[in-house]
């Protein structure tokens, strides 16, 4: 069955948290029949990411497919994205179709802020995590490089969404697509400190 696989970007969205997960799940795609991994934004136009990247999207929330997964980054555009009902609603209406939620850093704001975590254990950037905390709607954990609760993973940030997106790609591809991806993107040693939750 051909997944597609959807990035969310937005202005401010940080590069790192989105493009390290971009690389680790092309990887994962490549040469599989139908798979596809998107860049989503609200317009098609360039998006300006928190270090002044441009991104352009393959799809807006109007035109986007229907999404298997989608993943959040986190900077400071994850955060101020609570407020932006476009976003969202875009995010309510997909996730109940997607087989997995994921986010990286901040992006747990977004997450949280979304109603998509409500009464899942998540995590955050270090420096976040009491801020998190002050939102309603998760059990926020600390101290984990990334969480996986049920559907819903949150990795704590930067390095750790490479290591989420890996452990994503053995769940949808396989241990052997899996050590291809490591070897591709030179990754040579597991996930630290993970907590799995069901």
């Amino acid at each position: 069955m051909a997944r597609t696989i959807g990035i969310l970007i937005f202005a401010g969205a940080e590069e790192m948290d989105f493009v390290g997960p971009w690389e680790v799940l092309t990887a994962a795609a490549d040469g599989k029949a139908g798979e596809e991994v998107v860049l989503i934004a609200e317009h098609l136009e360039p998006v300006v990411c928190e270090k002044g990247m441009r991104v352009i999207p393959d799809y807006s929330y109007r035109d986007a497919p229907a999404l298997d997964v989608i993943l959040i980054p986190g900077g400071s555009g994850a955060r101020r994205e609570i407020e932006n009902p476009a976003t969202v609603n875009w995010l309510r209406a997909i996730n109940e179709n997607c087989s997995w939620i994921a986010s990286v850093c901040t992006g747990a704001f977004l997450l949280v802020g979304s109603g998509l975590a409500k009464g899942y254990k998540v995590t955050t950037h270090h420096d976040f995590i009491s801020a998190l905390r002050g939102m309603d709607g998760a059990e926020i954990l600390e101290g984990v490089r990334f969480v996986r609760d049920g559907r819903v993973l949150t990795a704590g940030g930067v390095m750790s969404g490479i290591e989420m997106s890996l452990w994503l790609v053995k769940e949808l591809y396989g241990p052997e697509t899996l050590e291809h991806t490591k070897r591709y993107i030179a990754y040579d040693y597991p996930p630290r400190a993970v907590a799995t939750i069901s």
